[in-house]
């Protein structure tokens, strides 16, 4: 992955793939390829976007902007 995905917004709702047991997230800030996530399950965590690929909840934003 190169840099932080561009549809990392705050308010967003996400999962960390390989932690399924934190349960659902809701980005709180993206910043220099940190994401701050407040998962239900773990608290607030810092996810280097580099490295883990959040799933979104819901819609996927990349997904749409593919179709056009």
């Amino acid at each position: 992955m190169n840099g932080p995905d561009p549809f990392l917004e705050p308010g967003v709702l996400v999962r960390h793939p390989a932690q399924p047991d934190w349960g659902l997230g809701r980005v709180q800030s993206v910043a220099a390829g940190k994401v701050t996530v407040n998962f239900d399950e773990a608290g607030k965590q810092v996810i280097d976007s580099a490295v883990v690929r959040l799933t979104f909840v819901g819609d996927d934003p990349r997904a749409a902007g593919a179709r056009r």
